[in-house]
């Protein structure tokens, strides 16, 4: 494969400082363009008011942006496959300009979910995810499970930067100049860092999944059903994940906390998020991005358990803080499965289908917890929906662990 730009650091680029320093960038640019992820939490008691609707029509917003989002990836992922990271990020930047300038704008509703949907979530921050997270995964192969979460922990930290400054934003100037402002903010700082990484990935065409000690791993199930099976189980891990993370801001206004609280124990749990997400690469590294599914899966489960029985101040900060601890290391395990069983050539396609399903699942689960909200009157019916499709998710990473392990039996004999 051709290359754009000669190596700064060495001749091998791959797991060498260049690699190290692209995947800083790739941070930086995933903490600015992920504001797509939040800027509709954060806005939601606005919107609220503003359009005089009911919780779950002010949820609609998140949810048409996750599906704009999710889909926008698998597009974005073919991009990377064929052109590169740096074509799909430009566009990124342009969109969410184009998308937050014209949300400003919005004088209802559906306007204002057509410009978060299509140009802040399809074209704008879909590139800053999935598509570089397939990227980084071809630049490390020793360390690629820490490089992998390194690169998913940039959506976590865009919650931690963008939460505050834009309740900040929105209570001293207004919804409306906040997501101006946000959009000229990201064209201008995007564009220059994207041009960072013209250089491509040399990737071998021939190259099938092996495991360390050099055998090939073998897949639980075919390649489409694999890809089917890790799909569901995106959408089920993330309908469970999506309750504290979207309707957190509102339930402290429910329980006359206020807005603020909420933002700031968001950013607590993603910041814990970010902690988690880099343990969680560490340990992929050894017990495979399956096994940390698993264990991040239940652990999340467990987290949500909590939120059931306490609802006190002091004690949502410290749930909020063990959910942050506990689910940051799934969404990037499952760019690890796919590196595991498919081949590298393939990544940014199935990558990306993958964690579109994810943010499915995200934007389910967010207009899920909204309309059980506006059905019961309060939101523990929507913990217990979460932790439902939680087990869901678990269920699913025990038949691959035990299927894999049997078709790897099966391979030997």
């Amino acid at each position: 494969m051709t290359t754009t730009v000669a190596p700064p650091f060495g001749e091998s680029p791959v797991d060498g400082p260049y690699a190290w320093t692209r995947l800083a960038i790739c941070v930086v640019l995933s903490t600015i363009g992920g504001v797509g992820l939040w800027s509709t939490v954060v806005v939601l008691p606005a919107i609220e008011a503003e359009f005089a609707i009911d919780r779950g029509d002010a949820s609609l917003p998140y949810t048409v942006t996750m599906l704009g989002f999710a889909f926008g990836g698998i597009i974005m992922g073919r991009l990377v496959d064929r052109f590169g990271i740096a074509i799909p990020l430009i566009l990124g930047a342009l969109s969410l300009c184009v998308g937050y300038i014209a949300a400003s704008y919005s004088d209802s509703l559906w306007t204002f979910l057509i410009f978060q949907g299509v140009f802040v979530g399809a074209l704008g921050s879909s590139s800053t995810f999935g598509p570089l997270v397939a990227d980084v995964s071809h630049w490390f192969l020793k360390r690629r499970g820490l490089a992998v979460a390194i690169a998913a922990s940039g959506n976590y930290l865009a919650g931690v930067f963008w939460s505050p400054v834009l309740e900040r934003a929105i209570a001293a100037y207004g919804w409306r100049e906040a997501l101006f402002w946000t959009g000229v903010f990201c064209v201008v700082t995007m564009i220059p860092l994207a041009l960072l990484l013209r250089r491509r990935a040399e990737i071998d065409q021939s190259e099938v999944p092996v495991s360390k000690g050099g055998v090939r791993r073998e897949a639980p199930a075919s390649p489409a059903v694999l890809q089917a099976v890790l799909m569901v189980a995106g959408i089920a891990c993330c309908v469970a994940m999506s309750m504290p993370q979207v309707h957190l801001v509102a339930y402290c206004g429910d329980l006359g906390y206020g807005p603020a609280a909420g933002a700031e124990m968001l950013s607590l749990m993603l910041i814990l998020g970010v902690v988690s997400r880099l343990l969680s690469g560490v340990l992929a590294d050894k017990i495979t991005g399956l096994g940390t599914l698993i264990l991040g899966s239940g652990l999340q489960c467990l987290a949500l358990l909590f939120y059931l029985p306490f609802d006190g101040l002091m004690s949502l900060y410290l749930v909020s803080a063990l959910f942050g601890l506990s689910q940051g290391g799934i969404v990037p395990s499952y760019a690890l499965i796919v590196r595991d069983f498919f081949p590298a050539r393939e990544a940014g396609n199935r990558i990306g289908q993958v964690l579109m399903a994810t943010v499915v699942g995200m934007a389910l689960g967010g207009w899920m917890s909204g309309e059980i909200y506006d059905l019961t009157g309060s939101y523990q019916a929507a913990f217990l929906n979460g932790i439902a499709w939680n087990l869901l998710n678990m269920a699913i990473a025990f038949w691959l662990l035990i299927g894999g392990r049997r078709r790897n039996r099966e391979a030997a004999a």
